[in-house]
């Protein structure tokens, strides 16, 4: 009777569900790609729940202070996080962290994923990965790669490549991806791992040259796995978590709305046009997804030498 009893008053928690304003936190600046991917996410959610889903950008730390925010926000599903690799990243780039990603946050589903890109300054005589190898063990510590920041996710792609390949790079940290790509087109670094949707107009205008890409959107340049690079696996991933405790059923309930909202026209639309792939599945599955991420960054992070902050 009290099993039956529990039921009942969850089905009821998840059938009443939401009855006021949901705040959706994105952990960081407006206008980033993580901003643009939860405001076009947060619309279609409102229409399907029958209430506001309403934005709070807290950047900062890396993602940190909005993850925060959330692990500690109460567990009734009225605070949702949108978290991207950064939380893989994060595990073992910081000394200390006020929240456990694993333990403090209960994964509601993996909703994107943006394909990543190798391009280099046309300047560099190679036209395959092959060729690019070559050149950089004919050349070690002498090509330098840029990046969005120490410890970002283009570093630590970059940081992945040159294991993988076992070439020596110099690695050129900037403020952000922009100015990266501004100084890999002027020619002042020579490759980087960039999203696809900040590369790819630079790939078709000329300016930079890709070598392997990980998306459909350009057929005729091969991934690095098809390039012979085995194993080397990263795409930018996103995905939206709530805070751990959450009732199930209202898990759940996120999880079929979430599903719902990336299967309409429109947002395909709007994400392809970001170069952003949906992509959905089970807390489950995301949970897992997160715990093998996490391990395997780790991995990179410490065979990169990478100091913590």
């Amino acid at each position: 009777m009290a099993i039956a009893a529990l039921f009942i008053a969850v089905s009821a928690v998840a059938q009443g569900y939401p009855t006021k304003p949901i705040r959706f936190i994105v952990p960081f600046a407006p206008g980033g790609g993580t901003d643009l991917i939860g405001r076009i996410i947060a619309v279609q959610m409102s229409d399907t729940l029958g209430q506001p889903v309403v934005i709070d950008n807290r950047g900062g730390a890396g993602s940190t202070v909005g993850t925060d925010l959330t692990a500690k926000a109460p567990a009734d599903g009225y605070t949702i996080l949108l978290g991207n690799i950064s939380l893989a990243f994060n595990a073992s780039l910081y000394k200390t962290l006020p929240y456990n990603a694993i333990r403090d946050l209960a994964p509601v589903t993996l909703i994107a994923v943006q394909p990543n890109i190798v391009v280099i300054h046309p300047s560099v005589a190679a036209k395959s990965i092959d060729e690019f190898v070559a050149i950089a063990r004919a050349k070690p510590g002498q090509l330098a790669f840029a990046s969005a920041g120490t410890g970002s996710g283009t570093h630590l792609a970059g940081e992945m490549l040159k294991m993988s390949l076992k070439i020596d790079l110099l690695h050129v940290p900037y403020k952000g991806t922009g100015p990266a790509l501004t100084d890999l087109i002027g020619s002042q670094v020579q490759m980087m791992v960039s999203t696809f949707a900040s590369a790819m107009p630079h790939v078709k205008s000329g300016r930079l040259r890709a070598l392997a890409k990980r998306s459909p959107a350009a057929p005729d340049v091969p991934t690095l796995i098809e390039a012979g690079v085995a194993g080397y696996d990263y795409s930018t991933w996103y995905g939206v978590f709530a805070p751990a405790g959450t009732p199930r059923a209202v898990i759940e309930k996120l999880n079929r709305t979430l599903h719902q909202t990336l299967a309409l026209d429109d947002v395909k639309h709007k994400f392809e046009a970001q170069g952003v792939d949906p992509l959905a599945g089970t807390p489950t599955e995301f949970g897992t997804y997160l715990k093998t991420e996490t391990e395997k960054w780790t991995k990179v992070v410490r065979a990169a030498g990478i100091p913590q902050q």
